[in-house]
């Protein structure tokens, strides 16, 4: 019988009324199948690790990151697959530190949650659930289908590190705006398999020195130097640059300096777009030549969740600063296209 381990960590989806107060409360994961009877029609042996307390997405932070690695890392061997119960807010960010931190994973970890609660009549929790266990169980040839960290959500597989969450409102909630997604469920579930990571047939590595010690400094027009310097002369040790379009910024020299002074001092910083689609291409435009020639590294496509987390895991790596950079715009787990 198929093993799956589904750990519950919090989120709309695990949430019941409370009907002496009408709020929202978290119902016992352990009952389970009480809760989704459509589990029992499912050939599948279920265990599952909630945490206590469970946690508002909002909360998640590096060390609970790495509890959920390690517990994966732990239980690897007894388990086909992994299905991660999830808030929405932070799923995007939770999968991409997840797909860095398991180095060779050849098993399915599917985040998946909801938008309504399991106890509500019009919920998408039950479907989310149901298919993400169908994904961590599928294999074929004594392969998973998936061999990579991944997120469903409303009929639609994403790489995790390629996600986003763009919509509070809709049960559509996530869109993998530079990459395809991964499958589709329908009538069948239909694989798109040219774009899934290839089983690497290596034992799983775990990787989780994450030094979460960077800034981010997101740009607009009329941006003051004292809100510049007060992210370029911090005490971080990395800059994520939100820039606008293919990577450009202001050419100001006052920018500039605050920029060259942040590279003096040995940080790095990694320039991507606000745009949601599309790429960043240094030295395009003149507005962003001075940038490549400084060492601003490019980001390409990755999205902000991505970049964020991939900096914290290459920063924890204690690296050179030139070992950094060249992994930094390398592809380590498939976040990004040259």
């Amino acid at each position: 019988m198929t093993k799956i381990l589904i750990i519950y960590t919090g989120g709309t989806i695990g949430m019941v009324n409370d009907p002496v107060n009408g709020t929202l409360v978290p119902f016992n994961f352990e009952q389970i199948k009480e809760n989704v009877p459509e589990l029992k029609r499912l050939d599948y042996h279920l265990d599952v690790h909630s945490f206590n307390p469970v946690l508002d997405s909002s909360n998640m932070d590096p060390e609970i990151w790495k509890t959920i690695a390690q517990l994966i890392y732990d239980q690897y061997n007894h388990y086909e697959g992994f299905v991660i119960l999830h808030g929405s807010d932070t799923m995007a960010f939770t999968a991409s530190a997840l797909s860095f931190m398991l180095e060779n994973l050849n098993k399915p970890v599917v985040l998946t949650g909801s938008q309504l609660p399991i106890g509500e009549i019009r919920t998408d929790a039950k479907e989310n659930l149901i298919t993400a266990l169908e994904i961590a169980a599928m294999k074929k040839g004594g392969k998973s289908f998936v061999p990579e960290v991944c997120i469903y959500f409303d009929s639609q597989l994403f790489r995790g590190n390629r996600s986003i969450k763009y919509n509070s409102e809709k049960f559509e909630a996530f869109r993998s705006p530079n990459y395809p997604i991964l499958a589709e469920a329908g009538v069948h579930l239909e694989f798109h398999k040219n774009f899934v990571l290839k089983n690497s047939g290596e034992d799983l590595k775990l990787n989780t020195s994450f030094n979460s010690n960077i800034g981010v400094l997101k740009l607009y027009p009329g941006i003051t130097p004292q809100a510049v310097k007060a992210i370029t002369h911090s005490e971080v040790d990395a800059i994520v640059l939100e820039t606008f379009g293919s990577g450009n910024t202001t050419t100001a020299g006052w920018f500039i300096d605050c920029l060259q002074h942040a590279i003096n001092n040995g940080k790095i910083i990694v320039d991507i777009s606000q745009c949601k689609k599309g790429s960043v291409q240094l030295g395009r435009y003149e507005t962003s030549k001075k940038l490549q020639q400084m060492g601003i590294l490019s980001g390409y496509d990755m999205t902000f969740e991505a970049t964020v987390t991939k900096l914290m895991f290459v920063m924890g790596l204690n690296l050179s600063n030139e070992e950094s950079c060249k992994l930094m715009e390398q592809s380590l787990r498939g976040e990004l296209t040259h």
